[in-house]
């Protein structure tokens, strides 16, 4: 007679064996991720110490601005909104325009995309914070800041548009970050990412791209007392540069990780984010010629403010510089664009990409927002120039900016190069995943 003995069997990791091992990976990611931050070459350490320094340079001229007041800059009653503003506006841009990577990967199924979409939501981030932070440095009495906080604030909600901004701004940055940080972790554990977790937030990044900037142009040309914003046009014109600056920043910081890490990737994907520049570049010049001759052909009052910007009033020549640099530089990248070279990697695309931001950010800063209080609506004419403040301030934004951006390209690349990964839970994770498809078929 024979006794048969049954040897116990460990039962196949559950889905909740899945989500416990991840929960519990997730420290582990971001120690790593912060190690990642903060450790490189000497190139890298020379690159975020000199970030570093120009950022505490402005972080220090706006302590100087909070402690005695606005006068330190050249901004006045008559004009009330300056450079910060004006860097405000072309963030705002620059983030929209991340979402031109997004519409070719989802809308139109480009697998070659995909790979780097994760970069142009990196920029968006990037972009949206300084967009933030220069609002905030504009405000007089920064603490004054907690009003704006939805549910907390006192907000003068539906009717002012700055409330409709605030909100928009919020909810892109939360939307891109959630879309970043899945990917990123999903990658990390070598996990497939479930669609349902971040296809979604990326359909309502499009939508939300579009409004933030549709939304800050409603902010300016809803002002009936300042003429020069009064022009429909205003926010197809935001878009159409937005899609010009947005992908050619991202076609800078593409270049930049090629040359600084080992991340590859085919020409298709610039190649792309080229004939998007190309189209919505001409698109830009076309309306700023419509705008010109309805301003000079029309006349009335955004005659005066047009007068004052492209030839001078009454002696006053102080934005006739600035503007005729931007229509220079706005041409001449378009042209560099247009040209076979601008499909090849090489230096004529970052070239061309270096024109058309420069260009757009006069464009949309000292050629639209200070001309908008110039005559004022006394018909004074009070000439505004930065002040040395205010360049301190808005480089440490920018300095501050580049160090997220930095960051964030880094980690990028050492998630998917394999640099940093957690081989424990990819593995545990094809177990499980293969327990839940047995389950499921039995």
């Amino acid at each position: 007679m024979s006794i048969t003995t049954t040897q116990p069997t460990s039962s196949p990791p559950t889905a909740i064996d899945s989500i416990s091992s991840a929960a519990l990976s997730y420290p582990r990611f971001l120690w790593r991720s912060i190690d990642v931050a903060t450790n490189g070459n000497w190139a890298f350490y020379l690159w975020m110490t000199l970030l570093t320094a120009v950022a505490l340079v402005g972080a220090n001229a706006w302590a100087v601005q909070v402690r005695d007041g606005m006068s330190h800059t050249n901004m006045s009653d008559h004009v009330s909104w300056g450079l910060y503003i004006a860097n405000f506006t072309f963030c705002v841009g620059l983030a929209a325009g991340g979402v031109m990577m997004v519409i070719p990967a989802y809308l139109y199924r480009d697998e070659e995309m995909h790979h780097i979409v994760i970069i142009g939501e990196a920029v968006a981030i990037a972009a949206i914070i300084m967009s933030t932070l220069s609002v905030v440095v504009d405000l007089g009495r920064p603490d004054r800041f907690w009003h704006l906080i939805p549910g907390i604030g006192k907000f003068n909600w539906p009717i002012s548009m700055l409330t409709w901004d605030v909100l928009v701004l919020n909810g892109y940055l939360l939307i891109n970050s959630h879309i970043v940080g899945y990917l990123l972790y999903m990658k990390y554990l070598g996990r497939q990412p479930n669609p349902r977790w971040y296809v979604p937030f990326v359909f309502l990044s499009i939508a939300w791209a579009i409004s933030i900037h549709t939304i800050t142009a409603f902010l300016y040309c809803g002002m009936g007392g300042r003429p020069f914003w009064n022009t429909s046009l205003l926010a197809p014109r935001f878009l159409a540069s937005a899609f010009v600056s947005g992908p050619a920043f991202i076609l800078l910081a593409l270049r930049a990780m090629r040359l600084t890490t080992r991340m590859g990737w085919s020409h298709r994907p610039a190649q792309t984010l080229v004939h998007i520049i190309r189209v919505a570049a001409t698109i830009n010049l076309i309306m700023l010629a419509s705008e010109i001759f309805t301003l000079f052909y029309t006349g009335g009052g955004h005659a005066a403010a047009a007068q004052y910007l492209f030839f001078g009033a009454h002696g006053h020549y102080g934005l006739v510089p600035w503007i005729w640099t931007s229509i220079v530089l706005n041409l001449a990248g378009t042209a560099l664009f247009f040209t076979p070279s601008a499909l090849e990697r090489g230096w004529l695309r970052p070239t061309a990409c270096v024109l058309c931001i420069v260009g757009i950010w006069i464009e949309k800063g000292m050629g639209l927002i200070i001309p908008g209080f110039i005559p004022s609506t006394l018909h004074e004419i009070v000439e505004y120039t930065p002040s040395l403040l205010e360049w301190k301030i808005t480089a440490g934004i920018w300095a501050f900016g580049f160090l997220i951006l930095t960051v964030l390209l880094k980690l990028i690349a050492a998630v998917f190069t394999g640099e940093i990964s957690n081989r424990a839970g990819h593995t545990l994770d094809a177990v499980s995943q293969k327990s839940a498809q047995e389950t499921s078929s039995t």
